[in-house]
């Protein structure tokens, strides 16, 4: 049976299904069509799938002409029906691991989305988790589900996990020529996830299991969300110091070992960076074991929104204006430079953080034209004379490319600086740096 598999994989025989065509599964799903795999993407939103089947795209990495090719081609068909599941030799599973209330992780997209596939699965198939998700996820909630008396992992299907790696927006790294870490659950698992991948992935790297793969990309998140953790602590206290935090990381990243810069901000924002290491120290406290780094650096990050705000009332201050009833402009509003995505976005708890405390809110952003979410009901301004030159004081919290940042200093009264967009700008009075 194995070796059936393996021939349909390596002939581009094999039919793959994707489940969630989000950020991770609809850029996976076109490389694989683009390979020549028949691809058959599900989603239970029915306005994503009306959307691709109208040849649009919603996902800034993926271009629409890309969505047209392998539609118009046949390789990729999309549906919101899991009994497509019955004609697949691959299952990618892509779904959503979001946080609960209580800040703890929230598989039951997984589960749904792994009954599903217990619900139509047949011998001889491959199932691939890529969402991210605490280390013991892929035997210890999949597992047990889709194994039964007449179902053996390794033997009658295999199962295995795959971190997915994808950085929105960044021109040089994609689906296709980053890395790919691979750990099933048997040898057999890993050996036909690898092979499965190196399809359409330039570089495959097998681990010994899937909590191996699982741990793998909780400990690149952490490692990052740690350093940024460490450099804001170390831009509040420059701050007391009275020293530049940005000349300080400019200077050290000359030293060309032991050293890589990270830069401080307004907080951390996206679905990874945030949630991630929340997953590990919650599995570690399961366990016994109190991951201090991780919640120490999730603390210091989730404090940035408040910092920001307390510069924007101290610029306001200087200008002998008070924080109530000031008009503040907030330039950029997505998690990240020149992405359409508002995922954990600390610009959101910035915006209601002046809105408590009385500041007259308004905002730019280039790629998000409205804003309606958590208590926040916003229109994107014109980016004029008028419009910026009617603020008290305008926050750069998200630092896109395509803003005329020369524009906006030329007609704003201050402007706070958490990007350090004006880096070569003298004028203190005017511009206020974290």
């Amino acid at each position: 049976m194995i070796n059936v598999l393996k021939k349909k994989i390596v002939d581009r025989k094999a039919n793959v299904g994707i489940i969630g065509l989000g950020y991770v599964g609809l850029p996976l799903a076109v490389a694989f069509a683009k390979k020549d795999f028949r691809v058959y993407g599900i989603d239970i939103d029915k306005s994503r799938v009306d959307r691709l089947n109208k040849g649009i795209s919603y996902i800034l990495d993926v271009p629409a002409r890309d969505i047209h090719e392998v539609k118009n081609n046949g390789k990729l068909s999309v549906t919101t029906n899991f009994d497509v599941i019955r004609k697949l030799d691959a299952v990618i599973i892509c779904v959503p691991t979001p946080l609960n209330k209580t800040k703890e992780p929230d598989v039951s997209y997984i589960v749904s989305a792994v009954e599903n596939i217990k619900r139509y699965m047949k011998k001889g198939q491959i199932v691939v988790l890529e969402s991210t998700t605490y280390p013991g996820t892929t035997d210890e909630v999949m597992l047990p589900v889709l194994e039964g008396r007449d179902m053996k992992e390794g033997r009658d299907f295999y199962l295995a996990f795959s971190p997915e790696r994808i950085d929105p927006g960044n021109p040089t790294y994609n689906t296709e020529n980053t890395p790919k870490i691979i750990g099933g659950i048997s040898k057999e698992s890993t050996e036909l996830a690898r092979i499965l991948y190196e399809q359409v992935i330039h570089k495959v790297v097998s681990v010994s299991s899937s909590k191996v793969a699982e741990m793998v990309k909780l400990l690149e998140n952490t490692f990052r969300i740690v350093n940024i953790g460490l450099v804001n602590e170390i831009m509040l206290m420059s701050d007391k110091l009275g020293i530049d935090v940005w000349e300080v990381i400019d200077a050290a990243k000359t030293k060309p070992y032991g050293f890589m810069p990270f830069y401080p901000g307004p907080g951390v924002g996206g679905h990874c960076i945030p949630v991630d290491p929340i997953y590990l120290s919650w599995k570690a406290r399961g366990h016994g074991f109190e991951a201090r780094f991780i919640d120490l650096a999730s603390h210091v990050n989730s404090q940035m929104p408040h910092y920001v705000v307390e510069k924007v009332s101290g610029a306001l201050n200087n200008h002998r204006k008070a924080l109530k009833g000031a008009r503040v402009l907030v330039i950029g509003v997505a998690y990240k430079k020149d992405v359409k995505d508002l995922r954990e976005s600390p610009a959101l708890e910035v915006v209601n953080l002046l809105k408590n405390k009385g500041a007259v809110v308004s905002y730019y952003d280039p790629y998000l034209p409205f804003l309606k979410m958590e208590g926040i009901n916003l229109r994107s301004i014109r980016f004029e004379k008028e419009n910026i030159a009617k603020a008290d004081c305008a926050v750069v919290v998200t630092d896109h490319s395509n803003i005329d940042y020369e524009f906006l200093l030329k007609h704003s009264k201050v402007v706070v600086d958490t990007r350090n967009v004006f880096k070569n700008v003298l004028d203190k009075k005017k511009i206020v740096r974290l």
